[in-house]
């Protein structure tokens, strides 16, 4: 187990992700205070979203060419400019610039979701389980650093708010930029399945399991991207709570995503992957039946923290999942694939987000996304006694 490069990514998981909790927590805000049209407030964050999408494969691709340590440091790059490009628009006034570094720093975040995987290859397949779950830990400590900066630093540069929050972004970036320089290669010493040959890829996306993986993920970020951005909107513009109110929502939410990985990787082992995914989607049936209780912090707080644990189990047992799917040598084709359809869903339940809750409202918003967890249910269950798991099974005994 290369520990060293464990400990790299935990470091630059709780910068990447703290990073993205203030333009979560900001953004719609920002959007707001910056557009002519109301409906428009969450089209900086849809926008990142949609960037994250299409920068997926290209990211995968480039991984590939010339691997994922100088691929990590020139994402950290890009996100370093576009949080300096942020400062200028909000100097200006300027929604269509905000859109733009919104943008920019979405390409840094599709390689964000890349350190997973780089955790995975790091260590023998009986733990990559493990290894997952623990490079997500590091977005516990953002959870704390993201809502100090979204609420102090707006207060730093009196003449433009919340420019300090994105000045101090900035040198994170760049640290995390340096940090990447240090990763070691991954070793291919270890297959994750008994594949050795490089498929065609339309052999790869056909299994049963490698679709559930890949459901799996778009439903959990889907719909944790849905709520958690009509979340600032609805606290915020629909219900008057305080930007401190929303970052206390927004800190728990992150909490409820990133704790649940102190255990996940051994709750895998023990009742199995696709249990924990179905233990994650009936987490975000609840989710929807707490936010149509109220309008309360409360309820608003208990929603999003139970949003965390559902997306957390979906998430980290997908992708655990999906790694069963491909060999070595598949694993950047397979992993962009995945990347660009959860993504691309993302992109779309942001864009809805704003959308929905302009013209229908936070109880509507709840409902959506009922038929969609019924689907992965029903899903999970067809393939719980497919080949590649009981391989899976036997390489943990190992």
């Amino acid at each position: 187990m290369q520990v060293r490069n464990l400990s790299i990514l935990v470091v630059c998981q709780l910068i990447s992700t703290t990073g993205s909790i203030v333009m979560v927590t900001l953004g719609g805000i920002i959007g707001s205070s910056l557009a002519t049209n109301k409906a428009f407030a969450t089209l900086p964050l849809s926008m990142l979203v949609v960037s994250i999408a299409v920068t997926t494969v290209p990211a995968a691709m480039l991984m590939r060419r010339i691997g994922r340590r100088r691929s990590f440091s020139m994402a950290s790059v890009s996100a370093a400019l576009a949080v300096l490009v942020a400062v200028i628009a909000l100097k200006q006034s300027s929604f269509a610039l905000f859109v733009v570094a919104t943008m920019m720093f979405g390409i840094n975040m599709a390689f964000t979701q890349q350190y997973r995987y780089a955790a995975a290859e790091s260590v023998a397949p009986m733990y990559v389980p493990r290894a997952v779950s623990f490079v997500l830990l590091g977005s516990v400590g953002a959870a704390f650093v993201g809502r100090e900066l979204a609420t102090r630093g707006q207060h730093w540069v009196e003449s433009i708010p919340h420019a300090g929050t994105m000045f101090a972004l900035c040198v994170l970036f760049v640290l995390q930029s340096a940090l990447f320089l240090t990763l070691s290669a991954a070793k291919e010493q270890g297959e994750h399945t008994e594949l050795q040959s490089e498929r065609p890829l339309g052999a790869i996306v056909r299994q049963p399991l490698f679709m559930v993986a890949v459901l799996g993920g778009t439903v959990g970020f889907g719909l944790m991207t849905l709520i958690m951005t009509a979340t600032p909107l609805s606290m915020h513009i629909k219900d008057g709570y305080s930007i401190e109110q929303v970052s206390a929502v927004i800190q728990a939410h992150v909490l409820g995503m990133y704790v649940p990985s102190l255990a996940a990787g051994f709750i895998i082992e023990k009742i199995g992957v696709t249990r924990l995914m179905l233990v994650g989607a009936l987490g975000l049936l609840a989710t929807s039946i707490i936010g149509l209780q109220g309008h309360s912090f409360l309820h608003y707080w208990w929603a999003l923290v139970v949003l965390g644990i559902g997306w957390n189990f979906l998430y980290v047992g997908g992708t655990t999942l999906l790694t069963y799917t491909y060999s070595m040598t598949e694993r950047f084709q397979a992993q962009a694939v995945n990347e660009f359809l959860v993504f691309g869903t993302s992109a779309t339940a942001s864009l809805l987000a704003g959308t929905v809750m302009h013209f229908f409202g936070w109880s509507t918003l709840m409902i959506v996304p009922l038929p969609i967890l019924l689907t992965i249910c029903v899903a999970l269950v067809l393939v719980r006694k497919d080949p590649l798991l009981d391989r899976a099974v036997v390489a943990h005994q190992e």
